[in-house]
């Protein structure tokens, strides 16, 4: 005889002893009331929240204010958000001739190839140290830590790169030496050793291999991380400078920040002969405004590029921190 519905939640209720727990109708779900001292709350929270918000963007209104103004202008009215004379000076200087597009292409390649290249290094240098079962893996954890706290220094670094490794004058210099960060490595050990590890036993036992493991499980688990560490990543490939001036003389290889570097160095070099008594006008040389012009166009992409990390970014701010 089959049993009704009824029937088989009286028998559910017998057998839990407490009586199952049943789903109400939505006309009968308790409406929750704001009180007057939830709103002040709210309202205050917002306040205090909307205030820092434009606390942060006010000045980099008044940076990009100050780069669309002209140098006359702001030596007569000061810096304002909005400029009293308009002028376009200072991104000329900045975008003439192909050589900041050629930067720019530079920039954007390491930045892409270096993120994706140390994500990948990265995560399989952490994987296996995370799991314990490493042969030597306290060995390596240490000699990976010693590199964090004593390097070769500088003329080592460049006589292996320049002289045995051949190099310079590679975009490849601006991405091998540094495509590991330690740091970022440890962070991303820790994070995998939060990961329950009955998930990677459950595929083992379905006969998958430690590779399968790491890209088709691990990898989709710890997205928060690796969007994080991605980040640090690419923000250190995108304001990377050093390298191009110690390995980089070929003008087609400069990243954009060496590049927007040396025009400022010429413009203070200009300005420093006009000082000396050389015959150079200097009234309308952008100074202030090429500065200012300089952070909008270096960080313009990553303010574009951030939002859609965000959300990672938010639920990875604490990758790393379960276990030390």
């Amino acid at each position: 005889m089959k049993q009704t519905t009824a029937e088989i939640t009286a028998e559910s209720e017998d057998q839990s002893g407490r009586g199952a727990v049943r789903k109400k109708h939505p006309r009968f779900q308790r409406i929750h009331y704001q009180t007057k001292g939830d709103v002040a709350v709210d309202a205050v929270a917002t306040i205090i929240g909307v205030s820092f918000a434009l606390l942060c963007l006010i000045p980099f209104l008044f940076v990009i204010g100050t780069s669309f103004s002209s140098e006359a202008s702001l030596t007569e009215y000061g810096i304002h958000i909005i400029p009293h004379s308009f002028s376009l000076a200072a991104y000329q200087m900045l975008f003439e001739g192909k050589q900041i597009f050629m930067s720019y292409g530079v920039t954007i390649f390491i930045t892409v190839v270096g993120t994706l290249l140390s994500l990948t290094l990265s995560a399989m240098m952490a994987y296996p140290l995370s799991t314990g079962r490493l042969k030597l893996g306290n060995t390596i954890n240490f000699l990976v830590y010693f590199t964090m706290l004593f390097g070769a220094g500088l003329v080592p670094s460049y006589l292996l790169i320049s002289k045995y490794l051949h190099m310079d004058n590679t975009i490849w210099v601006l991405i091998i030496p540094g495509v590991i960060s330690p740091w970022n490595m440890f962070l991303l050990r820790n994070f995998f050793s939060s990961i329950p590890r009955s998930l990677s036993e459950s595929a083992e036992m379905d006969g998958a291999s430690e590779m399968t493991i790491l890209f088709k499980i691990i990898l989709p688990v710890a997205k928060p991380a690796l969007a994080t560490i991605g980040l640090f990543y690419a923000l250190g490939y995108w304001n990377a400078w050093f390298g191009a001036l110690l390995y980089i003389s070929d003008p087609n290889l400069y990243p954009l920040q060496f590049l927007i570097m040396k025009i400022m160095k010429n413009v203070e070099a200009i300005q420093e002969a006009a000082r000396q008594g050389v015959a150079i006008s200097t009234a309308n040389l952008p100074d202030i405004t090429a500065k200012m012009a300089t952070a909008v166009v270096t960080i313009g992409p990553v303010v574009v590029f951030y939002p859609f990390v965000q959300k990672y970014f938010t639920s990875g701010l604490m990758v790393g921190s379960v276990k030390g």
